[in-house]
């Protein structure tokens, strides 16, 4: 599902590579990593579910999905 994401912006907006996915990645992560040090969980599970969450509103959004380089 991430690729596909990557892939799809890449294909909407300026096609950036490997790059894209990189910052898709730190996009997806984004929340975690400001919240992991106050969570109390020990595990985090990413699935696709919770890529299409994180990720929808930026494969839509034309306009967003532009400013994610």
């Amino acid at each position: 599902a991430l690729a596909e994401y990557a892939f799809h912006v890449n294909q909407t907006a300026q096609n950036i590579g490997a790059r894209r996915l990189y910052t898709i990645m730190e996009r997806l992560l984004e929340e975690l990593s400001f919240e992991a040090p106050e969570m109390k969980m020990g595990q985090v599970t990413i699935n696709a579910a919770y890529v299409k969450q994180r990720l929808e509103s930026v494969s839509q959004d034309e306009d967003l999905s532009k400013f994610i380089l």
